[in-house]
Order: C-alpha cells, then sequence, then structure tokens
C-alpha cells in the first residue's frame, strides 16, 4: 500500500486500523512512518522512501517520485513529512499515481526520466485559483498527463471529499472538454467501478449528467 502524503483525507487513522493487519506492505514519502508507528504498524511492514528511492516488492517495484503539494494535519506541524507522487512498474507495464499537488515542470521531469507510461491516475478536483500551486485545475491536470507522456489518463479526486467551492462536476466536465481537445486518451469510470486497461474499452459516457 501506497501513501502520497499525511493530511486526512489521504491517511485515515480508522482506515488504516482496518487495513494494517491485513497488509503486508506500506510505502510511504519520508517521516509519515511516524503516524504508522503511532496507530501501532509493526514497523517492519513499514518502507520510508525520498524522492527518486524506490523498493522492490516480489515481482513490483515501486518508486517515490516529486509532486508539488504540503504537507502537515496540524497547524504546528506543517511541512513535517514530505509529499510525492509514485511509480508502479510491474509485468512490463508502467503506472503513475499523481497523488495531490499543483502543476509544474515536475511532470515533464519524471515523464523524460521515468516514462512514458501505460496509465496514469490524475488529481482533478477541489481546485482554486488562489491556490493552484497545490491543486491543478482541470486543464493543466490534462496538461501534466500529456507531460507525463502516458498512454491512458484517468481524472481522481474529484465526486468525493468537498473541498472547494467549484460544483460537483465542475472538474470532471472541465478535464473532459479539454482532454477531447488535446487528444488526450482517457476513461472516465463510475466511480468505485473495475475497469479493464485495454482498447477499445474506454470509458467516455458522461454518466455523472443529471447526477
Amino acid at each position: 500500500m501506497v501513501f502520497s502524503h499525511d493530511h486526512y483525507d489521504h491517511l485515515d487513522y480508522e482506515s488504516v486500523l482496518k487495513l494494517k493487519d491485513k497488509t503486508t506492505s506500506f510505502f510511504v514519502p519520508l517521516r509519515v512512518d511516524a503516524h504508522l508507528k503511532s496507530w501501532d504498524v509493526p514497523e517492519d511492514k513499514i518502507k520510508t522512501l525520498n524522492w527518486d528511492d524506490s523498493v522492490q516488492l516480489h515481482d513490483v517495484k515501486y518508486i517515490c517520485v516529486p509532486a508539488r503539494h504540503f504537507s502537515g494535519r496540524g497547524i504546528l506541524n506543517r511541512e513535517s513529512t514530505l509529499w510525492a507522487s509514485w511509480i508502479v512498474e510491474v509485468g512490463g507495464y508502467k503506472f503513475y499515481f499523481s497523488g495531490e499537488g499543483g502543476y509544474g515542470k515536475h511532470f515533464k521531469e519524471i515523464g523524460e526520466k521515468y516514462g512514458p507510461f501505460d496509465f496514469a491516475m490524475m488529481e482533478c478536483g477541489q481546485y482554486n485559483e488562489m491556490w493552484a500551486d497545490i491543486h491543478k485545475m482541470p486543464e493543466e491536470t490534462v496538461q501534466a498527463s500529456l507531460d507525463l507522456n502516458t498512454k491512458l489518463a484517468m481524472p481522481i479526486h474529484w465526486g468525493a471529499f468537498t473541498l472547494a467551492l467549484h460544483s460537483w462536476t465542475d472538474p470532471i466536465e472541465r478535464f473532459r472538454k479539454s482532454a477531447l481537445a488535446q487528444n488526450l486518451p482517457f476513461i472516465t469510470p463510475i466511480i468505485g467501478e473495475s475497469v479493464i486497461l485495454k482498447e477499445p474499452y474506454l470509458y467516455k459516457e458522461t454518466w455523472w449528467e443529471g447526477k
């Protein structure tokens, strides 16, 4: 299991308690391990990584890579832990998980160093122009996907926690419009739905309309 950072909506105490005895390994950015240890996750299950560190588990390789965000679970420990995005390599395929964060040159750098990617799960939601440095606009999510050189993108981080003033469907509508305009292959499955990552099994229905 990987965590991108320690904000409450990404590192949930109750969820960790339910999963800690069912999970063999927790991969986290630097110093996030302190939270897990305080919640009685066995230390031998936890591996902490800095940006560009990697770890192998059986036939799966996990690489911790940069993101543009911040961390902390209170007013006194802001930026006390590292935040990250992740690459998963298995069976000749490369997958990217953006975690949370603003747009920046690191996407192109990651794409050049580790890409191309077969599939990228990209943050898209809970944004505002006043905090564009730490949350991407939907159009930036599309550009970041192009920078990464991914064959297929999926917008995530929308339709769940409400942290911004935009409408529920604004992220997915803006992402879809921009992706179509820039010829970015993408899928938009119903939240919680399983998908097969092979063409032509691409979800482009606007199922969210009227929700």
